[in-house]
């Protein structure tokens, strides 16, 4: 993901706003109700929801009730650009994922890799709130339909929540700096074990040297990225610069939640191509990864959409463990979004003749804004 820094956004955004002040144009007719996003947030990243809520009726919760709230938890997830490129089809003992590929990102994801992540992190919310409400949650990939279906069998013996359960709701990619502080042995063998399958290897990066070497291929992938009209107008797209479009859309990246200040969308719209430069995202990005504790690098042994479900679904678990820990972690999948430099990518960190599927930094860090999420109702199909 992409952010502009703030200070150089701010200062722009002074110069433009200035500029306009003398059409009697302002900023202030199109501010945002910080209220309206605050109860929008607080709707959206609660842990329960009680009955009667997202359409289920009044009093005990009903079968379709639960599966509604299941489906609530599992769009907790993360998903590219923040598309929730996924629908949910509700069946009488499970929960259907299926791809939404009207809202894929062709520049960034030609060969819908991300989709299919994005998929398999929704699938494993799903699976782990579906066994703290009682269930016994297998999910399975249908190859010949692309969907995954997650099978619910009432428990005999219930267990109490896990913590990764209790890590959904605050769980988020923070795309900020972090503290620079190494993590303990611990803690690198829990990230290790939740994000590991056996299709699916994790290699965790500490020494500087080989967080360099990363640096290295970020800023590679990055500079491709920022050349490319095609990437800058499909980003552009799926940017929320004030609380009132994130709120209205409840999809997309909200600018605050990547450091920068709200400004009026129609600034935003003007200024976006001449503010987000190469060398501004290639300064942030070498601040952020020196800042990180580590980076993560997961590998599927196979480059096809079951394995990249299953690369989402041990994403997602890295990141309930690393939340429950209180470690934060972001995306820097440049060199593996840019097929020009995957595979030298891949090389050079030890993994030549394999695909490296997800590049993410990892320490400790403060909390930003959070992103929002579309009602129940707008997934199921």
């Amino acid at each position: 993901m992409v952010n502009i820094t703030r200070r150089r956004f701010a200062s722009s955004a002074s110069v433009a706003l200035g500029g306009f002040a003398g059409l009697g144009l302002s900023a202030c007719s199109t501010e945002p109700d910080p209220q309206a996003y605050e109860s929008a947030v607080a709707q959206t990243w609660r842990l329960t929801s009680e009955p009667g809520q997202d359409g289920a009726a009044p009093g005990p919760r009903p079968a379709q009730a639960l599966s509604r709230e299941l489906v609530r938890l599992a769009t907790l997830a993360p998903s590219s650009h923040n598309t929730q490129c996924w629908k949910f089809a509700l069946e009488e003992q499970a929960v259907v994922i299926l791809p939404d590929l009207a809202r894929r990102c062709p520049a960034v994801d030609p060969d819908e890799h991300h989709v299919f992540v994005s998929l398999g992190c929704a699938c494993e919310n799903l699976v782990q709130a579906g066994q703290a409400h009682g269930f016994s949650a297998t999910a399975r990939f249908d190859a010949a339909h692309n969907t995954i279906r997650v099978a619910l069998e009432p428990l005999r013996t219930p267990t109490s929540p896990s913590p990764l359960f209790r890590a959904i709701a605050a769980r988020q990619c923070t795309r900020g700096d972090y503290d620079g502080q190494p993590l303990t042995r611990e803690e690198l063998r829990l990230l290790e074990q939740a994000g590991t399958s056996s299709g699916v290897r994790l290699l965790l990066l500490t020494e500087r040297p080989a967080l360099e070497r990363v640096l290295d291929w970020v800023v590679q992938g990055n500079t491709a990225q920022m050349a490319d009209p095609a990437f800058i107008k499909e980003l552009k797209t799926w940017i929320r610069f004030n609380g009132k479009d994130a709120v209205r859309t409840r999809d997309g990246l909200f600018s605050v939640a990547s450091g920068s200040p709200q400004i009026p969308s129609w600034l935003g719209d003007m200024a976006f191509g001449w503010l987000l430069t190469s060398e501004g995202e290639n300064e942030k990005y070498t601040r952020q990864i020196r800042s990180s504790a580590g980076i993560a690098v997961f590998v599927g042994e196979a480059a096809d959409p079951s394995h990249w479900v299953e690369v989402g679904r041990c994403y997602e678990r890295f990141a309930l463990q690393a939340t429950a820990l209180g470690i934060r972690n972001a995306f820097v999948n440049q060199p593996v979004e840019v097929a020009a430099v995957r595979a030298p990518f891949a090389a050079a960190i030890g993994l030549a003749g394999q695909r490296p599927d997800l590049v993410v930094r990892f320490g400790r860090g403060p909390t930003l804004p959070r992103s929002l999420r579309r009602p129940v109702q707008a997934v199921l199909v």
